[in-house]
């Protein structure tokens, strides 16, 4: 397999030296005459050109394949080089469940993105299935559909964004480190591609780079701005951009070409939990994903925010950039604006209720929620507020991270080019969710730094850290933030020193305790944690995801036959839920943070069940010790 890749990756590098080829008359009308260069690599009479970039040997046009699987279903999508107009439209999958490999279902391929896709009902997650998906006799790709680690007390995640093209070629420490650290789930969180106007190239240039640990795990990759096109984006539900710089709102490609993107990078997620398409039919794809007992809310973060130009008063040189350090932070934060959408909303509320062979819980999102980064760029461009990040705007920011804390959830993403573990505060500094922004994997367009300009460590720094700003800050936008752990690069000319690499997340359900790693592009996982970046590792209690005060307990509630209970709290007088999570014993103490009467509700999977109304909080350490159990209801 390693030969089979060095080949490919020697076919992309070349193609990637010849940005400048002929520009090819599409034969399909899709994207009109106003967009000539989109696609113009692989759509078509592709091979016609003088050195076609995607031409490959015959044998090798079966790239790579990526799979999930939920709820008894498998999907999987594999992902082809252009095809010849003589050569067959269809691929095969093969599966070999102890007895040898066998042919299961044959599917056509989408010659826009040239990608096929297969979905298998009542898949049985408990074995390990080797499977290969084959384009005629001696086109093949294969890959192993792992079992659902559900026994492992840990789950590993590598958290991967931020793939720039201005360094072609192999990824080969990344690759190898992945391999060593053999993690049971991928998170690509986007910027997959920079190729802007040729996704299938950009696409497959980082299939040929992860081959060798993309097809054997479940993998989420979602697109980001650059995936699409776009140097920034905000997608208000769909509408037309006035330009690819994109702060008007909404997507500049043609709706195709944003679906081109989303189905090759998504279509082998599980289901949309709301598939409703946006403006001009593009599709959604935000969804859920269980991995050994992990639950995942896949949430798109750009796709329903709001542009801020022509909405808000300009408070920099564009719309997107705030440099005047005078500015209102109200005046930017205005009741129309538009962050994760209602639907995403919903569907973070009702994620975060639904504990179906769950034990602990995470959001995948693209980008952070704050601005975390002071120097853009170059450490002569101080950046007072980046409206691209989820720093803005300012109360939907607040909302999300209220729904991620209801669940006690960690949120894990890429994008900003700056690895960072910050601690949300939404109204007290630290009362929110950790958030892990894992570094750009190769960042060579675009530097940031965190840098205080007063010089200063804030406020409660964290103990014994080696960095020197830590502690609790506001962003730009006014936002609190935490502060635990930054990776600022150091003379980005050199590529060792640029601060790209990749994050882990390893979530251990014995303990609930999550542990966030942080290694160099360059560094070597077998030479220990001393490699990695400094400040990291670190490991946090998932119950610190909502860190609000105490006010006081409620009675112990304890569960019969050793089962772990679903707990619900509802603050009666104001109707809120306060928060829903699954104890890890059969005995859990709800804590509440405010005077009032609670009611609370257990259950299985779900709070379904009424145990007890009207209670009081008492005062921590007040020594009362008051239970209630609970046997769960026969069916």
């Amino acid at each position: 397999m390693r030969i089979v890749a060095v080949i490919i990756l020697c076919f992309v590098s070349i193609a990637i030296t010849d940005i400048g080829a002929q520009d090819i008359n599409l034969t399909k009308p899709y994207f009109g005459t106003k967009f000539p260069k989109l696609e113009s690599r692989s759509t078509g009479q592709w091979w016609k050109v003088e050195n076609p970039p995607l031409m490959v040997p015959r044998d090798k046009v079966m790239a790579f394949a990526l799979y999930t699987h939920q709820d008894g279903v498998l999907k999987l999508s594999a992902q082809l080089y252009p095809l010849l107009p003589d050569e067959p439209r269809i691929v095969r999958l093969e599966m070999d469940f102890g007895n040898g490999f066998e042919a299961v279902v044959e599917e056509p391929v989408v010659e826009l993105g040239w990608s096929a896709h297969f979905r298998r009902e009542g898949w049985d997650n408990s074995s390990d299935v080797p499977y290969r998906v084959r384009h005629g006799e001696r086109a093949m790709f294969e890959g192993l559909i792992r079992r659902d680690p559900i026994d492992k007390e840990t789950i590993v995640v590598g958290s991967l964004s931020c793939n720039s093209s201005r360094t072609p070629g192999s990824r080969e420490s990344i690759i190898e480190n992945l391999k060593a650290i053999d993690p049971d789930f991928l998170f690509f969180a986007g910027d997959q591609s920079y190729h802007h106007t040729e996704h299938t190239f950009g696409w497959l240039e980082w299939g040929a780079q992860f081959r060798e640990v993309i097809g054997n795990r479940p993998v989420v990759t979602i697109p980001d701005d650059h995936d699409v096109g776009q140097a920034n984006i905000w997608g208000e539900n769909g509408i037309l951009a006035t330009n690819p710089q994109g702060p008007s709102g909404g997507y500049f490609y043609p709706a195709e070409y944003v679906n081109l993107v989303q189905r090759c990078q998504t279509w082998h997620l599980p289901d949309p939990v709301d598939p409703a398409p946006i403006e001009r039919g593009i599709t959604v794809y935000f969804t859920r994903l269980n991995v050994g007992g992990i639950d995942f809310a896949i949430i798109e973060d750009r796709k329903f925010k709001s542009g801020p130009e022509g909405k808000i008063p300009q408070q920099g040189p564009r719309p997107d950039h705030i440099t005047d350090p005078s500015y209102d932070r109200a005046s930017i934060d205005l009741p129309n604006l538009v962050l994760l959408g209602e639907r995403q909303m919903k569907f973070l509320n009702e994620w975060g209720q639904d504990w179906s062979n769950a034990e602990m819980k995470c959001v995948l999102s693209q980008t952070a929620f704050c601005g975390a980064v002071h120097l853009h760029g170059t450490v002569d461009n101080r950046l007072l507020a980046d409206l691209d990040s989820n720093g803005w705007p300012q109360t939907g920011r607040n909302n999300a991270l209220i729904e991620i804390r209801r669940a006690g959830a960690t949120h894990l993403c890429g994008d900003q080019h700056l690895a960072v573990v910050v601690k949300h505060g939404i109204k007290d500094d630290a009362d929110g969710p950790y958030a892990f922004t894992s570094p750009a994997i190769v960042n060579t367009i675009y530097g940031r730094w965190w840098m205080p300009d007063d010089g200063q460590s804030a406020a409660e720094p964290v103990p014994h850290s080696p960095l020197p700003w830590t502690g609790n800050y506001q962003d730009g936008f006014g936002n609190r933030i935490r502060m635990l752990a930054y990776a600022n690069p150091g003379d980005i000319r050199d590529e060792k020193q640029r601060g790209d690499g990749f994050g882990i997340a390893r979530f251990n359900k014995r303990d609930r305790t999550i542990t966030f790693e942080c290694w160099p592009r360059f560094a070597s996982v077998q030479d220990g944690d001393q490699a990695q970046f400094p400040g990291w590792p670190m490991t946090v209690d998932a119950a610190a995801n909502d860190g609000r005060r105490v006010f006081g307990y409620l009675p112990t509630v304890v569960a019969t036959d050793g089962i772990q209970p679903v707990v619900q709290v509802i603050h009666e007088q104001t109707g809120e839920t306060v928060y829903t999570t699954r104890s890890k014993s059969n005995s859990f103490q709800p804590r509440v943070y405010a005077d009032g009467t609670y009611t609370i509700r257990v259950g299985l999977a779900k709070a379904d069940e009424l145990l007890a109304e009207g209670l009081k909080p008492s005062e921590p350490g007040s020594g009362k010790n008051v239970t209630l159990t609970w046997s769960p209801r026969s069916n």
